[in-house]
């Protein structure tokens, strides 16, 4: 664990990122005392897969049918 003051982190900001990134923990302190801890953020579970509805959804013939006049002007 590495502790460095604001001064210090605000200008090696990057090379901090870069530490953390590679699994050093790294606390921002204020007058010796610590404030603040900077971590990596965990990337968010991908749920979405391309093509999971294949197959699944469903169309009747008329889907392709021109749309009436009254409802294609509320689209315009």
């Amino acid at each position: 664990m590495r502790q460095v003051n604001v001064h210090v982190a605000k200008t090696h900001l990057s090379r901090l990122i870069a530490e953390v990134c590679a699994g050093e923990e790294v606390i921002i302190a204020r007058d010796d005392k610590p404030m603040v801890r900077l971590v990596p953020v965990e990337p968010p579970p991908n749920t979405r897969r391309f093509g999971s509805m294949a197959g699944l959804a469903r169309t009747d013939d008329c889907f392709w049918e021109p749309l009436p006049e009254a409802e294609l002007a509320g689209w315009e």
